[in-house]
């Protein structure tokens, strides 16, 4: 199989919008995606489950509450979190600046 080199800048994904957040998609297959979400202040993805996808968040910059399952918290740029197939998630932009994630779900949800 021969392929190019697709190369995407992190940096490049920066759209805001005051109405909802947004996901920029970097990578698609139909085994995984990988997704920028820019998110303002007060932002959020409601809680939901995948029942056989895995997620993974990534703080690329601002500090956002992640709740994943019964747990939930604060991180800030550079922290990581874990959510598994059929683990209820969600993520809020409760800092006072805009804040940036990368995601990647594996596989992708049926109905994406």
């Amino acid at each position: 199989m021969n392929a190019t080199m697709d190369v995407k800048h992190l940096s490049d994904f920066l759209g805001f919008s005051v109405e909802k957040l947004q996901k920029h998609n970097l990578f698609k297959s139909e085994r995984f995606f990988l997704d920028v979400y820019c998110l303002t202040p007060g932002q959020s993805q409601k809680p939901h489950r995948h029942a056989t996808s895995d997620k993974v968040y990534l703080v690329l910059e601002g500090r956002c509450r992640f709740r994943i399952g019964a747990d939930e918290a604060s991180h800030g740029p550079g922290a990581s979190l874990f959510a598994p197939a059929g683990v209820e998630h969600g993520v809020t932009n409760d800092g006072p600046d805009n804040a940036r994630l990368l995601v990647l779900m594996t596989p992708p949800p049926e109905h994406a």
